[in-house]
């Protein structure tokens, strides 16, 4: 007769009861599903949520050029030799077409005037005398009691008189103007922006002594390249960045004809209003050059890790008992122009996603979220 296998216990367990047996014995239990776990998984944060936004905005042209005066002119003495008497303006004063700049000082030029207001007066009598002769001529002309030859003597005396008048008073009016010219005036309205003038220097002909800004008008100057400048059209609105923040709009006024062989580089030239710039200075600027449509999303909404721009998009996973918790999925994006708080998404993500609107930075890609309504 075949003999079963035998087996031995322990000896710490052959003295123990079925019951204490049982005691004694580890308890094992199956591991729980899936969706157990995940229906006891708690929210990390609570989240609002938002969808993207369909914006008409404009497309442009980011460039760099300097601030420079639209015209600006150089102002000099037009008589030499004197002395600069008083000069009434600064740089940076404000003055009206007309106005005086400086005064030069006119003793000889008065000088000037009063003798040749003398060779005029002198003129004129003589010429009084030639024509009271050329009268007498003509009424004794026919009677034979002169010469002919005398008789055009006195006739052409009277006209040499006549002329020499002329001369006499065209040098007046000479002085007159030189004596007009001992004040230098703005030849426009404007903002002088250098002086050379100081008192007491002897002035030559057109030294230059002041330079004035016309009008006070400044333009940007921006430097383009050959594919920038065949989008650029006159009177597109440009936006320039001021130093200390804030914004300047202008419009373009004109484009240069020809680009530079060196450079490469056109020049555009734009106007804009008298604010806070001053020529001199380099700033930046977007040219408008058109519209175009662009999904948006806020800036909070965004999350910056590694380099890369990501967004955070609500899906809700199977399994979780509560319905307001959901699960999140980390997105790449790229994205393109800034508008404010708003920034263009031009990839990583659809038209009508559900996404995370601000809190971004403390999630990572899985998380469960509770949902809230958007305040």
């Amino acid at each position: 007769m075949k003999m079963g296998r035998t087996f031995s216990l322990p000896i710490w367990l052959a003295g123990l009861t079925v019951a204490g047996l049982c005691m004694a014995l580890p308890v094992f239990t199956s591991a729980p599903a899936p969706a157990a776990v995940a229906a006891k998984s708690k929210a990390v944060m609570a989240v609002e949520t938002l969808v993207p936004t369909q914006l008409d905005w404009p497309v442009t042209i980011k460039v760099n050029g300097a601030v420079a005066a639209w015209q600006e002119a150089k102002i000099g003495a037009e008589i030499g030799s004197l002395r600069i008497k008083q000069v009434l303006v600064d740089v940076g004063s404000r003055v009206k077409r007309g106005q005086d700049l400086a005064i030069l000082a006119d003793e000889t030029v008065v000088a000037e005037l009063h003798k040749q207001q003398a060779t005029v007066n002198k003129s004129r009598a003589n010429l009084t005398k030639a024509m009271a002769d050329g009268a007498r001529a003509r009424e004794i002309k026919d009677s034979g009691a002169l010469s002919p030859q005398k008789i055009d003597e006195y006739l052409i005396a009277e006209q040499t008189a006549r002329a020499d008048l002329a001369l006499a008073e065209a040098e007046l009016e000479n002085q007159r103007i030189r004596l007009s010219q001992t004040h230098i005036v703005a030849p426009d309205d404007g903002v002088i922006s250098s002086r050379s003038a100081s008192l007491g220097d002897v002035v030559a002909a057109g030294a230059e002594l002041f330079r004035l800004v016309r009008q006070g008008r400044v333009e940007w100057r921006a430097e383009v390249n050959g594919q920038q400048l065949a989008q650029i059209r006159t009177s597109q609105t440009v936006v320039l960045s001021l130093p200390e923040g804030g914004n300047v709009t202008g419009s373009v006024r004109m484009t240069a004809p020809t680009v530079d062989p060196t450079t490469r580089n056109a020049l555009v030239y734009v106007d804009i209003p008298n604010a806070a710039i001053k020529p001199g200075m380099y700033l930046q600027g977007c040219i408008i050059i058109g519209r175009q449509a662009a999904l948006v999303v806020p800036q909070t909404a965004l999350v910056l890790r590694d380099g890369r721009d990501y967004l955070f998009e609500i899906t809700a996973p199977s399994g979780l008992a509560d319905d307001t918790a959901k699960a999140v999925i980390q997105r790449s994006v790229v994205t393109g122009r800034r508008e404010g708080d708003w920034v263009e998404i031009r990839e990583g993500i659809a038209g009508d996603a559900n996404l995370v609107a601000n809190g971004g930075a403390f999630l990572k890609d899985g998380d469960i979220v509770s949902v809230t309504p958007k305040s």
